[in-house]
């Protein structure tokens, strides 16, 4: 076992780091050491597992340059202007130079870490502060002769025009937002590099597909690949992992893609960079992999399903965290995305955890690291902060660079090497609580056989989950359904998790939406279905070929017993991908925009009422009759309802409009005429408190017909007096 970690900049006396921590703080001790056995298995695999032909060429492409260089002199992997056509390469093509990283303290290393950069050219004053804050630690480590290197993790502009007046073209992606982002990184006099993130390929207006704006972005910036491995010091490796993919995102274009080229060249080189030879690599991802254990997240990427990296990916979303398990050479991962931050608990964490907290959570031998924001205007809690990692063989420490407090320094963690597959992770400063903020949560994460665990015995027909409770804001419980999704309650939402992490996946049903219900898990299986799936199937199977052991219903129960069925996902999945591509949406915003001019144009004196109408339509039935979009066709029926009112009962009529006029000029706070979108939820369930959550969400879709939020009187009273004839049981379809 090697000596404990002894920062070489702290022996100096420049700075105190244990004077900073104060009185009182206590250091939270985290031994990071798995049971030996696995110890032994695990090494045992690293040394006999055949390696791809890629990553043989890394192995000796990378001996081969340590070979050749002096002892005491670090290396790097250099940046060199793109020349090829593919904007992807192989670890083995990239060249390595050893001239930009010449020192004599060959195991040391500085890093500045940079979170969202969201430049925007009319407000620099903090980002040039910032940067004051930053380069006199780099001139000290300079003056100690070790590597030092400066890392942006991506969103580098910002996502609104900044000549609003000018034109509405997003600043973020275009030529020119990379070239001032370029401008500002080489200004550190240090060389930097960068990994995109879910911006950077925002540039709809001036690049027709992600590949030529990817092209701009690697010119621009002097890259040859979305990714970069930078040899620091000895034995000690910089990766990082770009996002490229904006326009073809499948749902939200705010989830952080890494392709499988970029994918497969990560698993190559960590391969080829075992532990037990003394490597050490440390990650760098504008969004953290699922598993990492950091829980303070965006409220809005929780919802919309793109906390993670690959978030919607599949078999990719977990392949981040399965390579860190494996190859404990992964010792740190750096990522920013959530705009929040570096004082909370979680913001950080080891690759275990106290053994009387829970389980152990197998993150290898990795440190997981959030990363806040440089300028005030893009921070989501007010924090300006960013990172500085420095280390040596014996081991590493993270620190804040506080931007609002005139750049001091706070030592975070500190972390020593046990032996080339151990480490001993020590917390440095107390945390700040959460305080109650509605754009960010601390998100609920499960262990295995926590007390919140919902245990049923296998084959049960009829689970209450809460045992007769209904949901509220403090409800807490997870489950497996038998299909091996995991499904769980927190902040009064029904979320879905992913079951080898337990980490959020997304949103399945909305806090508003799930209030008061009480949720069953029943069999929903025909007994037709219910075969021996170990007999040969006859033909009488046939039908149920596909069918699950035991399927299940997810049930909402109202008080009055209205019931709604919460469907899966085509691909078995829970969580709702509702968000999106956002290049869909702003071209049909445009269109909405043209259609109108083109109403006025045709009638000046005419306010135009401009509906959509989208698909795919789902149906349950061979075919499909009737579109049902609820611009067109649900709003033909009232005003044709509308137009066959007549007489007879014009004093319940008169009585019916005053309730509801009542209760939109209680919501109408302002007395402009129109409530939002969101009171019209509340004014629904207010005047029929039987009005089940599908109505609901159709009424609000066909109130706010062009999609501003608002909702006029009028609107209002005809879908309270002609919502249509509801069920008792209603589905809540897949988005």
């Amino acid at each position: 076992m090697q000596g404990s970690f002894v920062s070489p900049w702290s022996a100096t006396g420049s700075t105190s780091y244990a004077a900073q921590q104060g009185e009182g703080t206590t250091a939270h001790h985290i031994d990071s050491r798995p049971v030996a056995a696995d110890l032994r298995a695990e090494a045992s695999r690293s040394r006999i597992s055949p390696k791809p032909f890629a990553a043989i060429a890394a192995t000796l492409l990378l001996r081969r340059a340590v070979s050749s260089i002096p002892r005491g002199r670090g290396r790097r992997f250099c940046r060199k202007t793109a020349r090829r056509a593919s904007p992807f390469a192989n670890v083995a093509s990239l060249e390595i130079n050893t001239k930009d990283m010449v020192h004599k303290n060959a195991d040391e290393f500085c890093v500045a870490i940079l979170g969202d950069l969201h430049i925007d050219p009319r407000k620099m004053d903090d980002y040039y502060t910032g940067r004051d804050h930053i380069k006199p630690i780099i001139q000290e480590a300079r003056q100690k002769d070790v590597g030092v290197a400066l890392v942006s993790l991506g969103d580098l502009g910002e996502s609104k025009s900044v000549r609003p007046k000018e034109t509405d073209e997003l600043f973020a992606g275009t030529t020119e937002c990379h070239e001032l982002a370029a401008e500002f990184l080489s200004s550190f006099d240090v060389p930097y590099e960068v990994i995109g993130g879910n911006h950077d390929l925002e540039g709809i207006d001036e690049f027709s597909t992600d590949e030529a704006n990817l092209a701009a972005f690697l010119r621009i910036h002097g890259k040859p690949a979305p990714q970069f491995a930078r040899l620091i010091a000895e034995k000690t490796l910089l990766v990082g992992l770009g996002s490229t993919v904006f326009r073809s995102a499948q749902y939200t274009s705010h989830e952080v893609t890494v392709d499988d080229q970029q994918l497969q060249w990560f698993e190559n080189l960590v391969a080829s960079c075992p532990a037990t030879d003394g490597w050490k690599i440390f990650v760098f991802t504008h969004a953290p992999p699922i598993g990492s254990g950091l829980r303070v997240l965006q409220e809005n990427h929780v919802v919309n399903g793109c906390c993670w990296l690959n978030h919607s990916g599949g078999a990719s979303t977990t392949k981040y965290i399965e390579l860190v398990r494996k190859h404990r050479c992964i010792k740190g991962w750096f990522s920013g995305h959530f705009h929040l931050g570096q004082d909370y608990e979680d913001s950080i964490t080891f690759p275990t955890i106290p053994r009387e907290l829970g389980p152990y959570p197998n993150r290898g031998s990795c440190v997981f690291a959030q990363t806040s924001v440089m300028r005030a205007g893009t921070s989501r809690d007010t924090r300006q902060q960013s990172r500085l990692l420095r280390g040596n063989k014996d081991g590493f420490e993270i620190l804040t660079i506080n931007h609002a407090d005139g750049g001091s320094l706070r030592l975070d963690a500190s972390i020593t090497y046990s032996d080339c597959l151990h480490e001993v992770g020590v917390y440095r400063h107390d945390h700040e609580e959460l305080s109650q903020n509605s754009k960010f949560i601390k998100v609920y994460s499960p262990t295995e056989g926590d007390e919140h665990y919902v245990q049923y015995d296998e084959g049960e027909e009829v689970v209450d989950v809460f045992n007769g409770a209904r949901v509220s804001g403090n409800t807490l419980g997870w489950w497996h359904m038998s299909c091996g999704r995991v499904l769980g309650i927190y902040d009064g939402r029904l979320v879905e998790y992913e079951p080898s992490t337990l980490a959020p996946l997304g949103l399945v049903v909305g806090q508003d939406e799930l209030e008061g219900k009480l949720i069953y898990v029943i069999s929903s299986g025909a007994d037709e279905c219910k075969i021996d799936f170990d007999k040969r199937e006859g033909i009488e199977g046939a039908d149920c070929a596909d069918s699950e052991p035991l399927e299940q219903a997810v049930l909402l129960v109202d008080e009055d017993n209205s019931i709604t069925v919460v469907q899966p996902n085509e691909d078995g999945s829970y969580w709702r991908k509702i968000v999106r591509n956002k290049m869909i949406r702003m071209k049909e915003s445009r269109r909405v925009k043209a259609a109108k001019a083109f109403a006025l144009k045709a009638s000046p004196d005419d306010e135009p009422r401009v509906v959509s109408s989208w698909g795919p339509y789902t149906s349950i039935v061979g075919t499909a009759k009737k579109t049902g979009v609820a611009g067109l066709t649900t709003q033909a029926k009232i005003a044709k309802a509308w137009d066959q009112l007549g007489g007879g009962r014009l004093a319940a009529w008169r009585e019916m409009a005053d309730e509801i006029e009542r209760v939109f000029n209680r919501l109408d706070k302002d007395g402009d005429g129109n409530i939002g979108a969101s009171e019209l939820r509340k004014a629904v369930k207010e005047l029929d408190k039987s009005a089940d959550e599908g109505t609901i969400m159709d009424m609000v879709q066909l109130a706010d017909t062009d999609s501003d939020g608002k909702v006029s009187l009028e609107e209002f009273a005809r879908l309270m007096l002609f919502q249509r004839i509801r069920t008792k049981v209603t589905n809540v379809q897949p988005a």
